[in-house]
């Protein structure tokens, strides 16, 4: 008998031995990603998901979107100075959301969209420094929504979106003569709720979706010579181990920005999520970091102002979200200063 109870308490002994040393390579897992997220002043306007949101100079904007019962059109500004919002001129154009913006040097533009009945090509020009909206040249694309936007160069881009069916073409907006010319659609596939990234004066495509299908082909564009390159696919295709969590990439509804030469995606997926990727654009690969501290969500917004990147609002189920995040990407992770 007291053999076997000997034999009991060593068993017990090694099982708390075991359960303590993978309890602690977890947490270790966990610290060895390098990125952190940081709490600052809520966004001021209403919860709400699928907005648009950009940044021109050292502030943030956020406006449109959908609350879980209308569509919107307030418009925000966010000083990362004082850390706080103030509101702006309303868009003027019909309340709605899926639209996409994208900033020059100077201004903000909105566009495309869904109202509740109908896809829109209205296009619309804001001034920060006069506080005040004019209506340009509609979209020259077929009226949309859930198409991606970027801002090359101080000229517009937007491509891809559902028009009633999938798309993949992208059109170039030219402030000075407000003008769109069509340029050479992506090379890859059709998709909606896709994201993009711009990068040293390229712009990159990915994620999204086609007929049910999760895409999982990344695109380079290069706007001086109207080309589309292919980039390593963001899914586990080689018999190597860098692409063995590239899963996690794939999905609709993400966040792209960037800050020093590198791209982010965060959130969004094939379910509101917490991921957070990092991309190098000299070596085409990409590098976890540490997941987004805020609730898991998706059709959140995000724009990166100097060294920072900023995510608000978005939903998971039938809750939305107006809290908003400041990004370290290279900044070690601290759970104390949420």
């Amino acid at each position: 008998m007291k053999q076997k109870t000997i034999m009991l308490f060593a068993l017990l002994f090694l099982f708390m031995l075991t359960f303590s040393f993978l309890n602690s390579c977890s947490k270790d897992d966990t610290n060895d990603l390098v990125g952190n997220w940081v709490s600052v002043s809520d966004f001021d306007g209403l919860p709400r998901s699928d907005a648009v949101g950009f940044s021109i100079g050292t502030k943030g904007y956020v406006g449109t979107g959908y609350d879980g019962d209308k569509r919107l059109n307030d418009f925000w500004e966010y000083d990362v100075d004082k850390n706080s919002w103030s509101q702006k001129a309303d868009f003027p154009g019909i309340a709605r959301n899926a639209a996409v913006g994208f900033a020059t040097d100077t201004k903000g533009y909105i566009g495309t969209g869904y109202d509740g009945r109908n896809k829109l090509n209205d296009f619309w020009e804001y001034d920060p420094g006069t506080n005040t909206w004019n209506r340009r040249a509609d979209f020259g694309g077929s009226p949309r929504y859930s198409a991606v936007a970027m801002s090359i160069n101080n000229k517009g881009y937007i491509g891809t979106g559902y028009d009633g069916n999938f798309l993949k073409d992208l059109w170039e907006y030219d402030p000075e003569n407000d003008t769109w010319t069509q340029r050479t659609s992506i090379g890859g596939s059709k998709r909606t709720d896709a994201a993009s990234m711009v990068i040293d004066g390229k712009g990159y495509i990915l994620t999204g979706i086609d007929n049910g299908v999760y895409q999982t082909d990344m695109w380079e564009y290069d706007p001086g010579t109207d080309v589309w390159t292919k980039m390593r696919a963001i899914t586990n295709s080689s018999s190597e181990n860098y692409d063995d969590k590239y899963k996690t990439i794939v999905g609709t509804s993400k966040v792209g920005f960037s800050i020093n030469g590198k791209g982010y995606l965060a959130t969004g997926g094939q379910s509101a999520s917490k991921d957070v990727w990092e991309y190098n654009p000299i070596t085409d690969l990409w590098t976890e970091k540490t997941g987004f501290e805020g609730s898991a969500r998706a059709d959140a917004v995000g724009f990166a102002i100097g060294n920072l990147g900023y995510i608000t609002t978005g939903k998971s189920g039938s809750y939305y979200f107006d809290d908003i995040w400041s990004f370290y990407p290279d900044a070690e992770y601290d759970k104390n200063d949420k």
